[in-house]
């Protein structure tokens, strides 16, 4: 199956996972949804990820990251919002780089240095496309 926005399909994937208590999560991989996994796992939303082998398209499989008890655990992600979408490029300077729930979120922009969160750009001095945020 194709889609046309596969970042935004794996955030709903990310989403609908954790609406029903899933432990992990696969998807269709490719570079930037991996890139978008290292992020989430470096700044302690996922607890891993992994790139399977499988032909003819390796997956991507997420461990989704939970806190308190089994019958009352909730996600550590609480939100996921897609900005920028192939009809509509959402573009940023490194001086409007936005804040995320005033800090306590993460945006994720692919710049020229590569997929970074907003913090890493601003340290870079790059600006970028805004992918999505994550809080």
């Amino acid at each position: 199956m194709t889609t046309s926005d596969p970042i935004a399909d794996m955030l709903a994937r990310i989403r609908n996972a954790q609406a029903v208590n899933h432990s992990s999560v696969s998807m269709p991989s490719s570079k930037i949804k991996v890139a978008i996994a290292k992020i989430l796992k470096d700044e302690g939303f996922i607890e891993d990820y992994h790139v399977t082998a499988d032909r003819p398209q390796p997956q991507l499989m997420i461990k989704i990251k939970y806190f308190g008890e089994w019958k009352d655990r909730h996600p550590v992600i609480a939100g996921l919002k897609r900005v920028s979408m192939p009809g509509r490029r959402v573009y940023t300077r490194v001086s409007e780089i936005p804040w995320v729930r005033s800090g306590m979120g993460v945006a994720i922009l692919s710049t020229p240095k590569g997929v970074l969160t907003g913090q890493q750009a601003r340290r870079l001095g790059v600006g970028g496309e805004v992918l999505c945020y994550v809080w």
